[in-house]
């Protein structure tokens, strides 16, 4: 393949809620400056966390601040379309920050594509996902096993999508997922009875993130954490 877009791509492992948004933001900046003219695609996970996007309330946590803080869960409220969600271990979360002028500039048709990422990854795994007309994200029958809220701002993308790998369903019970009750929500291992890596489903979603977006992707190594600005645009 010969793409002529370049996406680098940056895996971390685990890191907390406020430090993956502060480089979101950093990464923005750069590109709105015009800085940085790679796109970049953050693969992580995050600890135990819970966030509220525009279209969400604090009413949609069902439990008290003490159990909150007993459960170590910090809550975000958010830029992201949506309402609230769960992150934690055992979750893929992906953050794409891309020009989205040189992908239509439409904000429907780059959520479809997110989609249909994840579809082709579950796929790749004997898992047959589907898109529900009228809500945003992936299925599986009548469960969603992936959640996709974004931010759009000069046409340069923030947030992204979460898909439930070996994630521990019960927290979600702590909240109102989407606004859709906690049994809706499903994950790989429990579709498929046996605990799955996200490792390992990072590295069949990368192809197909490349593939559906036509990008080239670059490992980029020298986005560490902390990293200078410079050695980013370098």
């Amino acid at each position: 393949m010969n793409f002529d877009k370049v996406c680098f791509l940056v895996e971390k492992g685990i890191i907390d809620y406020a430090e993956a948004l502060s480089l979101q933001k950093k990464l923005f900046q750069a590109k709105k400056e015009g800085k940085l003219k790679e796109d970049v695609l953050f693969l992580l996970e995050h600890p135990p966390t819970i966030t509220i996007g525009k279209k969400g309330s604090m009413e949609e946590i069902l439990v008290d601040e003490k159990i909150l803080q007993k459960k170590k869960i910090l809550v975000y409220k958010i830029g992201r379309g949506g309402k609230s969600t769960y992150h934690g271990p055992g979750q893929l979360v992906g953050y794409p920050i891309l020009n989205l002028a040189n992908y239509g500039k439409d904000i429907h048709l780059y959520l479809r594509y997110l989609e249909e990422v994840i579809i082709r990854t579950l796929n790749d795994f004997n898992i047959k996902a589907q898109r529900i007309k009228g809500l945003t994200g992936v299925w599986v029958g009548n469960k969603k096993i992936a959640s996709i809220g974004v931010e759009v701002k000069k046409w340069i993308s923030l947030h992204g999508f979460a898909l439930n790998v070996s994630t521990e369903l019960d927290y979600f019970n702590l909240i109102k997922p989407c606004g859709l009750k906690a049994e809706i929500m499903t994950s790989m291992s429990q579709i498929l009875g046996t605990n799955i890596k996200v490792q390992d489903v990072s590295q069949k979603l990368i192809p197909h993130f490349q593939e559906v977006f036509s990008v080239q992707i670059k490992k980029a190594p020298f986005l560490t954490f902390p990293y200078t600005f410079e050695s980013v645009v370098s």
